[in-house]
Formats: structure tokens, sequence, C-alpha cells
């Protein structure tokens, strides 16, 4: 037995999230379905973060415990060769059993895409989020820069959130515009349950002028979810990176820019 690493990428529309379900329409179930096709048992994996239903992953890192030995090549080959067209294997690597894809990870990235058109646009459907109002990035990047840094994000986590703190160090917040979309990349320790897509509806609000930064000061400071904006669309929100100690598990060899920072986007 050894354990692996696998980097995943899927696209969330049609699935609903990451954790197994039992109608088996989850990522999770997929991929451990696949799984027990190539090492012919059942095997359990662990990801770096569960995604909600709709949201897409390009870096998404999981876990397993494998009965047999493969090449690692064999793991990416053979997995997708049993997976969905939405649901591809990036790259496989043994690691110790000292790795865990969830406990030692030591940042998380993601990227939410906003379609700022005044009318909708189809080929963007499920996969950004729409904001017909004309948004202002660089308001929006004066809002980003207030969350940097270690916070209480109370107001930014859904009720459902079972995090045993609320309390987040986010390493860098960025807000970029490309023609008709903006992207805001988040970098952060770890994040809370629905606190990307909640801070980007606040951001969101900035942007359209409908309120202010000492406004947002406030919902910050005063740690009650119910004084901030809805959570936006799930659509347009991407896992892009997790990192972890270079001894844990070192640059995978195959590992794709995931950033999107330099990623074509028509």
């Amino acid at each position: 037995m050894g354990r692996v690493a696998l980097g995943i990428s899927y696209d969330g529309r049609g699935w609903s999230g990451w954790q197994t379900q039992p109608g088996g329409q989850t990522v999770q179930d997929q991929l451990e379905a696949a799984i027990a096709s190539f090492v012919a048992a059942p095997v359990n994996t662990i990801c770096a973060g569960r995604t909600d239903a709709g949201v897409h992953a390009l870096g998404q890192v999981v876990h397993l415990d494998s009965p047999v030995s493969r090449p690692e090549s064999a793991w990416v080959r053979g997995l997708n060769s049993a997976l969905p067209d939405s649901i591809a294997v990036q790259w496989a690597m043994s690691v110790s059993e000292a790795f865990h894809a969830r406990f030692s990870a030591i940042t998380r990235s993601y990227t939410y895409v906003i379609c700022n058109t005044a009318v909708r646009q189809p080929l963007w459907a499920g996969r950004a989020g729409w904001c017909f109002r004309p948004l202002d990035a660089h308001i929006m990047q004066a809002g980003a820069d207030l969350f940097v840094g270690e916070h209480d994000f109370s107001s930014f986590r859904s009720s459902q959130c079972q995090a045993a703190s609320p309390v987040r160090t986010v390493h860098s917040l960025v807000v970029e515009q490309r023609k008709h979309l903006i992207l805001v990349h988040l970098k952060a320790n770890a994040f809370l349950h629905h606190m990307v897509r909640n801070i980007v509806g606040e951001l969101v609000l900035l942007g359209q002028g409908r309120t202010d930064l000492e406004h947002l000061k406030r919902i910050l400071q005063a740690r009650d979810r119910t004084l901030a904006a809805p959570t936006f669309s799930a659509s347009g929100l991407y896992l892009t990176q997790v990192t972890y100690p270079a001894d844990v598990l070192p640059n995978p060899p195959a590992d794709p820019d995931t950033s999107m920072h330099n990623l074509e986007l028509f």
C-alpha cells in the first residue's frame, strides 16, 4: 500500500459539488468510482477543499491510500479513461504517509470570474457570475485591500459553516479587469464556507457604487453575517491552486499554470 496525491481539474456544471452524496452525482463519487475500477478495490479520497455545487477547480489536490502499486503516469491515463469529460486528473505523485491533502496545505487560492456586460452572455453561463451594472474595478480593489491580513470573517461565513474559528489570514486579494471580465484572485491560509462568494458579493455592491469603503469596514468589524451582501453565484468560482511545504509535496512535474492570471479568456 502507498499514498498517492492527485491533481484534479473539473467543470462544476452538472455536479452536486465535491463531497460524496447518495445519488452519486458528485466529483468525489465519480473519482472514487474511477479509482475503484483502476485498482480493483474501493478506495476513499481526501481533498484539499470541498467545493459546492457548480464550483469549478483547476488545482484541486486529493490523496488516497492505494492497495496496489502503479506508475505515476499510469494513474493519470488510467483514471482519465474512466472519468467523464468534465473531470480530469492532471498529475499523480507518490507521497509519504505524512502527506494529507487538507491538513498539510499551507495556502489555497481561488479566482472568481465576473462577466460584466449589460446583456447576459450564454457562452459564460455556468462559467462566470454575471453583473449587468457597470463595475469600477479600482474601487473594488480598494475594498479588496481591506480584507488582506488576519481577520475575523464572521460577516462573510455561511450559517452552515462548521469551522471551529472564523479567523483566517488572507495573503492577497487582487481585482483584475480584462475587457468585459473582472477576475477576483484570492489567496489565504484557508477559507470559511461561502467566504469567497460572500466577499465577492460585497465587492460587487461596492463596484456598483451601492455602498462605500466605510460601510465595508463596518461590516468586517461587526462580525455579523446579516449585514453583508447576499452570497454571489457559484458559477464563477474556481479553486486554482493549493500549496504545500516542499518537503511534504514538491512541485508536481506536470502541474500546469492554474493561477488564471495568464489564462487566455475570450
